[in-house]
């Protein structure tokens, strides 16, 4: 084993979005920067098999489903409409190949020293690195950001062949004619709107009475009705209990919210229950740290661990587990190192599920503003009222603005429709400036478009005053 004879300002474990943004803004401000990856490439999660791959696949799978079921009422005929899935598949892994070739780019760009191998700390100043060779760099500042893993069940034991986590599922190259999905959250109602698309018979076991937990109720209602016009089967308050592969299937035993048995049948078992933090290997005990029960390292306000100048970020400690929140804390750490004074609202990082129609929400829910006692008002727009969207063939859904009931400050926007994916970062600029919602009715919004349904909700929360409805 060797010494690199360098001393770093910065070592960053993880080049997911949290460790390779940080890596750029560390360089940027004029840091030695090392970044440590333990596979080939760069970006972690979120652009080899989470995110970027998955958006590619739904994607193709939407361009299939309007051709198969709405072309006909553009005037546009198709025969022969079939799915080539290895296609798909290809296109998916030329994008994630792009992206990731991108972030290598970036870290020459920034001079940033990149090492391949698994990093592991010796000291809270040094850090080995294992990989085609053996070395041990220094460091002043340590940031980790090793992000997560999908977690999994004891009675569902994953073997990548047919009870899968959502990595596999991003590779299957023959089309399933069933796929069972255990869990109703973003990953599970993302994934299953792909294959439903392709035409898989799909069943959506929940534990919960809901799905997508943690949205906006309204969100997961009507995300629901429209994810069944897919043909998707939803069996929520329902528990797991086995899961078999038998070979060239898969069977899954439950029971249902009314306590009966249930069987299911299918040729995948996609476990989609969420994820775990990822910290093997780190050798966090050599520098004294201690993960917490849910398997997140401690930080404070800073962001730094119980040993000074070690830092984490991302999807190893407390959060939402959003590669935008990782890459906010990146930038965050970075910036604090350099004696700047950023901040992180983190009532103000939005969510969103990339289903058809695409959901979002950013600040307050109406549970939350009820739990809490606060005087709300609420205006909500429906997307079959938007010119746009009835042009577009997209009139599922709404917008609905929450405000404070005597100062007008808008407290959340949660939206469920075309392009809401987008459409959120104009409420999450306003919330950010403490806009109220009539700040947002005052403002001219082109037409037709999407988020004119923002400022109509916006009207409707100011003295009902929506124009549309």
């Amino acid at each position: 084993m060797s010494t690199s004879t360098e001393q770093y300002d910065v070592a960053i474990i993880g080049a997911g979005p949290g460790g390779y943004v940080a890596a750029i803004r560390a360089a940027q401000l004029g840091f030695r920067t090392a970044l440590i990856e333990k596979d080939q490439a760069l970006g972690g999660t979120c652009l080899n098999v989470g995110c970027i791959p998955s958006k590619a696949l739904l994607d193709s799978s939407e361009h299939y489903h309007n051709a198969h079921k709405n072309f006909a009422s553009h005037g546009i005929g198709l025969s022969n409409l079939q799915v080539n899935l290895k296609q798909m598949i290809a296109r998916k892994d030329e994008v994630v190949k792009k992206t990731t070739d991108g972030i290598a780019y970036l870290m020459k760009k920034n001079k940033v020293d990149v090492f391949k191998g698994l990093g592991s700390f010796v000291s809270a100043r040094e850090i080995k690195i294992k990989g085609d060779k053996e070395l041990t760099i220094k460091a002043k500042n340590a940031i980790i950001g090793t992000g997560s893993v999908p977690a999994s069940l004891p009675f569902a034991q994953l073997d990548a062949k047919r009870i899968i986590t959502s990595t596999e599922a991003l590779d299957i190259t023959e089309l399933p004619a069933k796929m069972v999905v255990i869990g109703g959250g973003i990953i599970g109602c993302e994934l299953g709107s792909v294959y439903a698309r392709l035409g898989t018979q799909v069943t959506i076991i929940e534990y919960l009475p809901r799905i997508v937990p943690g949205m906006d109720a309204d969100i997961a209602k009507d995300l629901l009705r429209s994810l069944k016009k897919l043909g998707i089967d939803f069996q929520l308050g329902t528990k797991v209990q086995e899961v078999t592969n038998l070979g060239n299937s898969v069977k899954v035993l439950a029971e249902g919210n009314k306590g009966e048995s249930l069987v299911f049948e299918a040729d995948y078992c996609l476990v989609a229950v969420g994820r775990k933090p990822f910290t093997n290997g780190l050798g966090l005990e050599n520098i004294g740290l201690k993960t917490d029960e849910r398997g997140r390292i401690p930080v404070d306000e800073h962001l730094m661990t119980a040993v000074p100048g070690v830092y984490a970020i991302g999807d190893v400690i407390h959060g939402p587990m959003l590669a935008h929140k990782a890459e906010e804390e990146g930038v965050f750490v970075a910036e604090r190192l350099a004696g700047q004074q950023p901040h992180i609202n983190y009532l103000l990082i939005p969510s969103v599920v990339y289903t058809w129609p695409e959901g979002a929400g950013v600040g307050y829910t109406e549970e939350q503003l009820t739990e809490k006692g606060m005087a709300y008002k609420k205006g909500v727009f429906p997307f079959k009222a938007s010119g746009r969207a009835r042009a577009s063939m997209d009139e599922d859904g709404f917008v609905k603005v929450l405000a404070h009931a005597q100062t007008d400050e808008i407290l959340g926007v949660h939206m469920l429709g075309p392009r809401c994916a987008d459409m959120i970062a104009e409420a999450v600029v306003a919330m950010e400036f403490r806009a109220a919602a009539e700040d947002i009715a005052r403002m001219s919004h082109a037409h037709p478009t999407f988020t004119e349904s923002l400022k109509e909700a916006c009207l409707a929360a100011t003295d009902n005053r929506a124009i549309h409805i």
